[in-house]
């Protein structure tokens, strides 16, 4: 894959992951925080999954620029993820793991409402992301 595809398809993951993100951000404002709760379960629950889709959505640009895709009609596990990536970086499985943790079972499944056990999944999230974002050009 030349230098130009990587970015073009870097690009392309990068914008929809951080679309994901930002639509994460404004379902988190409408669960409206207070001290250091947010009082609405429900729109926590969807900001997470709306996270925890977004870095899947890095993921799979991650995995795609090396040349790595689920085999046939393979559905796309935790688990798929875990093993591709474990054999490429430690320090993202140690993030991805711990962004599953927090944003998919924690926030999604269980409505944790602690504000900062939430920042801390998009924290990674965002970490996850940045792996794929494309250099942007300097020439005018």
């Amino acid at each position: 894959m030349s230098i130009e595809e990587q970015q073009k398809l870097k690009e392309k993951y990068y914008t929809e992951a951080m679309r994901y993100m930002d639509n994460a951000k404004d379902f988190l404002k409408n669960a409206q925080k207070e001290d250091d709760f947010y009082r609405d379960k429900k729109y926590v629950k969807t900001a997470c999954g709306t996270a925890y889709s977004g870095l899947l959505v890095a993921m799979d640009g991650f995995l795609q620029l090396r040349d790595i895709k689920p085999k046939g009609k393979e559905r796309k596990s935790i688990e798929y993820y875990q093993s591709n990536i474990t054999k490429i970086d430690k320090k993202i499985l140690n993030y991805l793991n711990s962004a599953y943790e927090i944003l998919h079972l924690f926030g999604y499944y269980d409505g944790i409402t602690k504000a900062s056990v939430v920042k801390e999944g998009f924290d990674l999230a965002y970490a996850i992301i940045e792996k794929i974002k494309p250099m942007r050009s300097t020439a005018a």
